[in-house]
């Protein structure tokens, strides 16, 4: 059992990429976290904020494993062992749109984490503006979203 406290949740906007080591494997067990509680195969976390724009899309399940998808490819390219059988077989779905706020407020709080945890991963995107999203995620305008903890 992942044991996580809803704050730590973090299902990112910002490509898989930017994440070092130890964000890119958090971010692949909380987001096998959300597809069970989206699949409804968990009491927990039923109410996370982080699952409100999964929530939102036609088919749930099929937007967090198109979402463990990117992380997977990303680990993949590293040399990394993911495993990709955990990804609930789901058909294709459509990008979902998300607020270049958002995507910024995001960037904004990796940097943070990054400075402090991994100064190597830090320093090489350091001077970035503006990152590139998840494959899932298509940036639209707009404001950081209601559901976002500040």
């Amino acid at each position: 059992m992942v044991n996580l406290s809803p704050i730590e949740m973090r299902l990112w906007t910002v490509h898989p990429k930017y994440l070092d080591a130890r964000g890119l494997v958090a971010a692949w067990r909380e987001a096998l976290l959300a597809q069970k509680v989206l699949a409804g195969r968990t009491v927990g976390y039923r109410h996370h904020p982080q699952l409100i724009r999964f929530k939102e899309q036609r088919r749930p399940v099929a937007s967090v494993a198109a979402f463990l998808r990117g992380l997977e490819a990303e680990a993949r390219s590293r040399g990394y062992n993911f495993d990709a059988s955990r990804i609930s077989r789901t058909p294709r779905v459509a990008p979902i749109e998300e607020s270049e706020g958002q995507l910024l407020h995001e960037w904004k709080h990796l940097r943070a984490k990054l400075r402090r945890r991994s100064p190597g991963t830090y320093r090489a995107i350091a001077a970035l503006a503006r990152p590139e999203p998840h494959p899932l995620f298509r940036i639209v305008p707009g404001a950081v979203r209601d559901w976002e903890k500040r």
